[in-house]
């Protein structure tokens, strides 16, 4: 079946490019096909920063933000990504100034309490208002280029039941922003890197019949280029084969590994290069401030002892407010690799020609042992969770509107951040292996219990 909203979506963004940067700060972002355009019809690319300062909010204080800015702008970066928002809070400073310096926010729709978890997963009306509350608010600035409806919320091999939930939050949230009048912000998801579900989750995320079921940009958290490595062992390759021919933008949501200091970044030339740009979007880099997991790109001074626990802006040690100062030689690294990676890409008049032609992948079947959903399952409607019925591990969906407290797990893949939603070990440790075992056994507790009641 073809993606049957891709042509009139190319035509309207043609469209809208006649009218473009007259009325506006900033060109929007759209999603046409695999790609992202600016309104004048030149492709974007992602050159990105993970920003999350602390974990509430970043984006409430303007003053550091344009501190902030002027070393984005140096590195060449034109996009950040913030985990956390404060919804009800003022973010016309800081937007602004992302917005002047032609800098794009994707944001994730969730929170600590309303993220859509892994173990017993479900989809309710508390984590829909809390989404709805920060697409409402990011709306209505046109640097606001995408929004996650989750992060890393499937982490080990035995994680996919969690999928449906991930698509029905994207399928509500996109109905939302159509029935409000939105500007159709990219509604999107950023995925653990979890060599057991590839490339079934990925190609799960945008293979349905409808259109309206599926993902607008798929991500991914990857830490597999590790110092000097290649396109063939890191196993890029195998990331670009996965995604030859995906019909929605793809791109790194969380790259930059730190197991063999100093960062080099030598896998932006990849992902910007021939071998890639015509598949992926680009790439985010975590992270932007230094914290213990020593990804950080600058500091905001030496690290503070014995902090007071009053002192909302030293947290962990680690002071986030003041003169941002770059961690050498990540810092000037990144800034060398990025100043000579300029894909121009192709132009929406001539991409669109070709729009009419996408596809979507074929949904992967339900594997003993693997992938664990069927594409023939409808997605869950709001209210529904995922419940363990029997010793067999056998689950089934029910309506319910429980609130688990319980977060996301470990993944191999990526770092630990104060802002991030999930706690993870950083690439090369066994600790998705551990939290598997404890996830099975879990599994095989809960089932004894069903059957001893």
């Amino acid at each position: 079946m073809l993606f049957s909203s891709q042509s009139w979506s190319a035509a309207s963004l043609l469209m809208g490019s006649l009218h473009a940067l007259t009325a506006q700060a900033v060109p929007t972002i759209s999603a046409v096909g695999s790609k992202f355009f600016y309104e004048d019809g030149k492709q974007y690319f992602l050159k990105g920063i993970a920003y999350q300062l602390v974990p509430e909010d970043p984006l409430i204080d303007t003053a550091q933000c344009k501190r902030d800015i002027v070393r984005m702008s140096e590195l060449g970066a034109n996009a950040i990504r913030v985990y956390h928002v404060d919804p009800s809070a003022d973010h016309k400073g800081c937007m602004k100034a992302f917005a002047d310096a032609g800098i794009y926010l994707f944001v994730d729709l969730d929170t600590f309490n309303t993220q859509i978890e892994q173990t017993e997963p479900h989809w309710n009306q508390t984590q829909f208002d809390h989404f709805k509350a920060v697409l409402d608010e990011f709306q209505q600035f046109d640097n606001t280029a995408g929004v996650f409806v989750g992060n890393e919320v499937l982490t080990t091999k035995d994680g996919s039941a969690a999928a449906p939930y991930v698509l029905a939050a994207a399928r509500d949230i996109k109905a939302y922003r159509d029935e409000k009048n939105y500007r159709k912000i990219p509604v999107g998801y950023s995925a653990a890197d979890i060599a057991e579900l590839r490339p079934m989750l990925q190609n799960y995320m945008a293979c349905l019949k409808d259109p309206a079921d599926r993902l607008d940009f798929f991500a991914l958290n990857a830490y597999e280029w590790c110092g000097h490595s290649s396109y063939q062992v890191s196993g890029y390759n195998i990331l670009q084969k996965n995604a030859t021919d995906y019909p929605i933008p793809i791109f790194f949501s969380e790259t930059g590994c730190n197991t063999v200091p100093p960062r080099t970044f030598d896998d932006q030339a990849a992902i910007f290069g021939d071998e890639m740009s015509g598949t992926w979007s680009g790439s985010m880099i975590y992270e932007w401030i230094e914290e213990t997991n020593d990804y950080g790109l600058i500091s905001y001074g030496s690290k503070v002892k014995d902090a007071p626990a009053t002192n909302t802006l030293i947290q962990d040690g680690y002071t986030r407010q003041g003169v941002p100062t770059p961690v050498n030689p990540d810092f000037n690294n990144l800034k060398s690799q990025w100043s000579k990676l300029s894909p121009t890409g192709v132009a929406l008049s001539d991409y669109s020609k070709s729009t009419s032609t996408i596809t979507p992948p074929e949904c992967p079947a339900s594997t003993s042992g693997g992938w664990a959903v069927d594409p023939k399952s409808p997605l869950p409607t709001l209210g529904q969770s995922y419940k363990v019925t029997g010793p067999s591990s056998s689950a089934t969906s029910t309506a319910s509107s429980k609130q688990s407290k319980t977060s996301t797990g470990a993944t191999s893949t990526s770092a630990t951040s104060s802002g991030n939603s999930n706690t993870a070990t950083v690439a090369g440790m066994n600790g998705s292996d551990r939290l598997a075992k404890v996830s099975a056994l879990l599994c095989t507790l809960v089932g004894a219990m069903a059957v001893w009641l």
